[in-house]
């Protein structure tokens, strides 16, 4: 509980806090025997029970890295580093500096004699946080309702171009976990919708622009962080354990690892862990996660790290795969300890963490380093995420610090504000437009209502990582966020495109309007807020515990107030995830409405240009809209406090969103994908069969070779402190007092199950993201989309694939499959898609074989169904007769 605290009070009284002489002695005593004691055991000590199914098996030894063909140069560069460095430096870079010992939100040490300078790790889900000079982005889940690849991939090579402009080594983001099961789960919106082919989709494209500019892309996290409360252990660990996610294997591989493998596949060259639980044992450590699926079964290449604070242990975390430890401090911060750094240097000493294990851990680091070529002229960072001056502490945690240009102010915006508009824009889906109120006429009379329509009268930044709703909504809270350089408010976009100024009323509350006209038009302005724990905002933690699913700031009352007086109402809502609109979306008089999630800084005009018809809307749902939240199953549901552990059991399996909702039949109020335009298009479709479809895939490739380097204990020497060092005070260093003293005991009590025999290859893996023929291509379906309307617009393309009617395996009705989006068409003009269905997207994972298989009898066909959301399916492709069909009555309501 001490460490919360500390994070929470203002850096000052913090360190006043464990400064004085008669308090951090007994604290620091308190921590060390601590630490002390959980290294000697490898563990943190029995978590609570949890479902006999849900089993988080033993996986040791961790495999080394470097055997995947695409990876090998660069191993081989770090194997002829990793070599030749001492242990001091092969301990340096696997470990932080400490919370606020450096420039960065995470700082690794160096190893200054190979050029590798401390890496600087910085959060970026949606821009460069706590910075300046920065494009705010939309928010992921705004760039997943775009449903377009091109701009997946223009907004992350945006943001690694601003991450590189400022020296930032490893960009912390994308979001693919949570993947959004519960829909009043506090983070979801940093991620791109809640089906793993979108989240996959979008993370991958991202992934890839953001290294183009050889920023090394965080893919997290890893994984079930599913709801905010109760993620975190209460610090001291034990006080009371994170929240177990409790996931059975074929879950955890069709839903939840689906984006993660695919971004592994792209390259992607870090993984961040998660806060949670899963299956009983802490993801920081967990073994079978790390060891087994990351590392052999997905063939992942790159740095393994934790989350913030997120460690539990040394020994056992480094045992179980972990290969850096972020910020580098352990249970509390502030007091100069960690659970590696020093301490790994003792632990390898006395050869309670392997050689081989640490010497994996930095050639992981060191050819990441290599892989993304940051040892060609990459910048050092130029920015401090402690401070806004120009000047002040280097390590501002430090009792005593030396002094440093602390911010250079450099400006990394290029054009990335056009990139923000065109996401936030593409985004906008329209889901009502009775009587083609929309678009607006500039000449219309407008009457604005909603706070949500201005900025915060106290700056679009004045509160800390946007923990309050005052004003529109650009972003949820939390350290996915970034500072405003500008918000483009609504209401001043809007009355740059009327003729007369609208007349606004910045309100929550519906004023006396007794005059109206028959044409008037209101515009009324909704939102909904969520996002991470460590910040609580009227009444909610993170999650949406306190709101519901309903909009904040009584914005139900608000639209109906406004539909009792006004015969055209407009309802705009920006919101982190679905919201229930039952109380007014059947109202006569609500003509429109339009979701335009979280814009980012580009907030005005983007709305604009689709309600005054500048563009007309292409935006989908990336999740459903359900009639009520009971609607969707009770497991979904946030956990509430328990005595012990508190359990969260994914029992709804593979049913979540419109899975669940087709299985039981229940009609949403917006199918998942909905989104409507200004003109109308038709879709006629052709499909060809491209591979030889067989039960399994062929069998993987044997593993490459790996580095090999020498065994032996270190000379203790190495880690000695160096002559005439002055040491900043609570930095965490590789150094020990009297590395002498230390000899290998050989009494260390190992995790259980720990074996140093490796596993035989996993049948399902045999290179990056699994086996490679799980991607090869079965079929091709080609989309030809006409716009038959008279407006210019786009269109998306769905292929939804629902499996052949004698499967024996229990599957969704139909799951998205693959997705595509047309340019602008003319009136008139046409576009041909080409969609592919690899042998991943007909597979289902088998618990026994623990392989992908493809439930084929040859009788039955598999069905591709073409449509632009889960809800408009009339057009059907057989694999089979190879024959498409229209007008055929979809499988799902």
């Amino acid at each position: 509980m001490l460490a919360l605290l500390l994070l929470l009070l203002p850096l000052p009284l913090t360190l006043a806090l464990v400064s004085p002489p008669n308090f951090a002695p007994d604290i620091k005593s308190f921590y060390k025997l601590e630490a002390e004691a959980k290294n000697s055991a490898g563990t943190v000590g029995k978590r609570d029970s949890v479902p006999a199914e849900y089993v988080a098996a033993p996986y040791y030894p961790t495999p080394p890295g470097g055997w995947i063909t695409s990876w090998a140069d660069s191993f081989a560069k770090a194997q002829v580093v990793v070599a030749n460095m001492t242990l001091a430096e092969k301990v340096n870079l696997t470990s932080g500096s400490g919370e606020l010992m450096g420039p960065c939100v995470g700082n690794t040490g160096s190893a200054l004699r190979f050029g590798i300078p401390n890496l600087c790790l910085q959060d970026g889900a949606l821009g460069l946080a706590a910075t300046d000079n920065i494009t705010a982005f939309p928010a992921g889940v705004t760039t997943g309702a775009t449903w377009n690849k091109d701009l997946f991939y223009q907004r992350g090579y945006a943001l690694g171009q601003e991450a590189r402009g400022k020296g930032v080594n490893i960009l912390l983001g994308p979001m693919v976990g949570p993947l959004g099961r519960k829909p009043r789960g506090g983070r979801g919106w940093e991620g791109f919708g809640t089906d793993p082919v979108l989240q996959a989709v979008a993370g991958s494209e991202t992934i890839k622009g953001i290294q183009a500019n050889g920023v090394i892309a965080t893919i997290k996290h890893l994984v079930g962080n599913e709801q905010e409360k109760y993620r975190m252990d209460i610090i001291p660990h034990g006080l009371m354990k994170a929240i177990s996610s409790n996931i059975d294997d074929r879950t955890l591989h069709e839903l939840y690892l689906w984006p993660f493998a695919e971004g592994i596949k792209t390259g992607v060259g870090a993984v961040m862990t998660s806060y949670n639980d899963v299956n009983g044992s802490a993801a920081s450590q967990n073994s079978m996660l790390i060891n087994g699926i990351l590392k052999d079964e997905l063939g992942f290449q790159g740095i393994t790290m934790t989350d913030w604070l997120a460690q539990i242990s040394g020994v056992g975390s480094a045992l179980a795969g972990l290969d850096m430890a972020m910020p580098g401090d352990g249970d509390i911060p502030f007091l100069g300890l960690s659970y590696w750094a020093s301490d790994l240097s003792t632990a390898v000493l006395n050869g309670t963490v392997p050689v081989s294990r640490l010497n994996d851990m930095v050639t992981r680091i060191v050819a990441t380093w290599y892989q993304l070529g940051q040892d060609q002229d990459y910048p050092l960072p130029n920015f401090s995420a402690n401070t806004a001056a120009a000047t002040g502490p280097c390590y501002p945690a430090a009792l005593i610090s030396p002094t440093c240009v602390t911010n250079q102010y450099v400006n990394v915006q290029g054009d990335h504000a056009v990139v923000a508009r065109n996401v936030s824009r593409e985004a906008i889906t329209m889901l009502k437009n009775e009587n083609s109120t929309l678009p607006l006429s500039t000449a219309a009379t407008v009457f604005v209502f909603g706070t949500d329509a201005e900025n915060n009268p106290s700056g679009p930044n004045s509160c800390s990582q946007r923990d309050c709703d005052t004003g529109v909504l650009g972003m949820g809270w939390g350290s996915g966020t970034a500072n405003y350089p500008y918000l483009d408010a609504p209401i001043d976009a809007i009355n740059r495109k009327l003729v007369t100024n609208a007349t606004y009323y910045n309100s929550d509350t519906f004023p006396s309007i007794t005059t109206v006209g028959a044409d008037d038009i209101a515009i009324v302005f909704i939102n909904s807020d969520s996002g991470e724990n460590q910040h609580t905002v009227e009444g909610n933690n993170g999650d949406r515990d306190a709101s519901g699913l309903y909009a904040w700031h009584n914005g139900d009352a608000l639209v109906e107030a406004a539909a009792a007086v006004f015969s055209n109402v407009v309802v705009v809502v920006h919101t982190v995830g679905p919201i229930l609109v039952e109380n007014w979306i059947d109202l006569p008089s609500v003509q429109a409405v339009v979701f335009a999630y979280l814009p980012g800084q580009e907030a005005g005009d983007s709305l604009t240009d689709i309600l005054f018809g500048d563009y007309s809307p292409s935006g989908h749902l990336p999740w459903s809209i359900p009639v009520a939240e009971s609607d969707y199953p009770a497991s979904v549901s946030l956990q509430g406090f328990a005595l012990g552990q508190v359990q969260d059991t994914f029992s709804e399996g593979l049913y979540i969103d419109y899975r669940y909702l087709n299985k039981n039949n229940i009609s949403p109020r917006y199918p998942f994908g909905h989104g409507l335009s200004y003109t109308t298009f038709t879709r006629s479709a052709t499909i060809s069969s491209v591979g030889t479809l067989t039960s399994t895939p062929p069998a993987r490739a044997a593993k490459g070779s790996t580095p090999v380097y020498s065994n032996a204990i270190p000379p203790a020497s190495e880690v000695d402190w160096p002559t005439g060092f002055s040491a900043v005070s609570r930095y965490l260093y590789p150094y020990l007092n009297d590395p002498e003293a230390i000899s290998a005991t050989g009494t260390f009590a190992y995790p259980t199950g720990y074996s140093n025999t490796s596993h035989a290859d996993p049948v399902a893996g045999g290179d990056l993201g699994g086996n490679p023929a799980l991607w090869d291509t079965m079929f091709s379906i080609s989309v030809t989309v006409t716009n038959t309307g008279l407006v210019a617009g786009k269109s998306v393309a769905m292929v939804f694939v629902q499996y052949p009617s004698d499967s024996a395996y229990d599957v969704p009705i139909i799951q998205l499959r693959a997705f595509d989006k047309t340019s602008t068409l003319a009136p008139g003009g046409k576009e041909t898609l080409t969609l592919t269905i690899t042998r991943k997207d007909l597979s289902v994972w088998d618990v026994v074989t623990q392989n992908w298989v493809v439930p084929v009898s040859g009788s039955k066909p598999f069905l591709f169904w073409v449509g632009d959301s889960s809800g408009g399916l009339t057009l059907a492709c057989e694999s089979l007769s190879l024959a498409c069909s229209g007008g055929r009555t979809a499988p799902v309501v």
